[in-house]
């Protein structure tokens, strides 16, 4: 068996999820947040105000079309469930894939996307 080394760069990395709590590593230190986040592999937006999907709002996704990510997953808590288009579509239209998935998929797609050193961006809902 061989090993492959680590080398995920991104300065935020997500380390686990359980509804209700996300831990994130930055610069070597864990921090449990217990609020929605926004996460990319350089910013982190901790206590992001929709806490549960039928919260979630366009006006929420605004911060995104900052970041400009290639691809935006947005994390909706702890099952699946799709958001009307209108809430997430403004980014598609300009140019960022958007993929929905339940949080816990949503982190673990992020940091393989951030391994591979992707332009990704996580609105990951908490509950």
């Amino acid at each position: 068996m061989s090993l492959t080394l680590d080398d995920n760069s991104a300065n935020f990395q997500i380390r686990a999820f359980k509804p209700g709590t996300i831990q994130v590593r930055h610069q070597a230190a864990d921090q449990i947040y217990t609020h929605s986040i926004i996460i990319t592999p350089d910013i982190l937006i901790a206590d992001w105000p929709p806490q549960t999907i039928k919260e979630l709002t366009a006006a929420h996704l605004q911060k995104i079309s900052e970041l400009k990510p290639t691809i935006l997953l947005i994390g909706t808590g702890a099952t699946l469930v799709f958001p009307e288009l209108s809430i997430y579509g403004h980014l598609i239209n300009q140019g960022i894939g958007v993929e929905i998935m339940d949080t816990s998929a949503a982190c673990r797609t992020y940091n393989a996307l951030t391994a591979e050193n992707r332009i990704v961006a996580a609105a990951l809902i908490i509950s």
